[in-house]
């Protein structure tokens, strides 16, 4: 909510420059929170397939999801 606030939720023109200006004419949209907000889908987006990618070579390798059955490196009980 803080980056929709800084990007001001009003319609605004893209930041143009017409040829022969110094700078665009009028208010202009701040890109900065909408690129901001992309960036933050994307990242959610590789950590989310990057998250599915381990938990299916874990299924793949281990043939199991359940915890209790992924126990490799613990002894087994009857050997204490």
């Amino acid at each position: 909510l803080i980056i929709f606030v800084a990007g001001r939720l009003t319609p605004a023109a893209p930041a143009l420059i017409v040829a022969g200006q110094d700078a665009p004419s009028g208010v202009v949209a701040n890109a900065l929170p909408q690129a901001l907000v992309l960036t933050a889908i994307v990242i959610g987006f590789a950590l989310f397939a990057f998250a599915l990618t381990l938990v299916y070579r874990t299924y793949q390798s281990l043939g199991t999801l359940n915890s209790d059955e992924m126990r490799l490196a613990e002894p087994d009980e009857a050997g204490r």
